[in-house]
């Protein structure tokens, strides 16, 4: 089975993959030929997510699903939510993103957050989407340098280390988009495309 990932960010294609194993065959963007800049201008994850997903699908004419993903934090009434990635400005700088989140948060108490995946998959006479979300807080400093985007500085509840300080198996077990693609797996798994 080939479906494509409508992604060229070599984080999420590796995490990702690791949860697919051999069942598929997972092609990038890159694999189908794919170069412009996917757009996003729905204004939601899951209007983001469908967005991408339906352009690949109706121009390279490939199985797809393509996914957004966002930190929701209670304090800044849901920010960066959608924003997430160029929260900071257009040049998508993690670091960025990072300071200008612990400065929005500087004295604040509640540093309850969460962050959100929804995927959506596009195949003939298909669309549908699947929802992954991982519960926490956001931490003074950063702490760790494994993964990726706000990582160092999240921490999942119930957990005493970051995202960015644990392993891609144990980020795999929790994270919300290893959440939204164990759903994605399963109806694969009974919906073969």
């Amino acid at each position: 089975m080939k479906l494509c990932f409508a992604t060229n960010n070599t984080h999420k294609l590796d995490e990702v993959s690791s949860l697919l194993g051999v069942k598929m065959g997972l092609l990038s963007l890159k694999d189908i030929g794919c170069t412009e800049e996917l757009e996003e201008s729905t204004g939601t994850i899951s209007g983001n997510s469908r967005q991408k997903a339906e352009y690949v699908f109706k121009k390279y004419k490939v199985s797809c699903f393509a996914d957004d993903s966002g930190l929701e934090v209670e304090a800044l009434n849901g920010a960066p939510g959608v924003d997430s990635a160029i929260y900071a400005g257009p040049q998508r700088s993690h670091e960025d993103n990072i300071n200008l989140l612990l400065k929005n948060l500087a004295g604040v108490i509640n540093r309850k957050a969460r962050f959100i995946t929804i995927i959506t998959l596009v195949t003939p006479g298909l669309v549908k989407q699947f929802k992954g979300t991982v519960e926490g807080e956001i931490l003074h400093a950063k702490t760790g340098s494994a993964g990726f985007g706000y990582d160092p500085v999240f921490k999942p509840n119930g957990f005493s280390k970051t995202l960015a300080q644990m392993t891609m198996d144990e980020k795999n077990k929790i994270s919300h988009r290893a959440r939204a693609m164990t759903e994605l797996i399963n109806f694969l798994t009974s919906h073969p495309i």
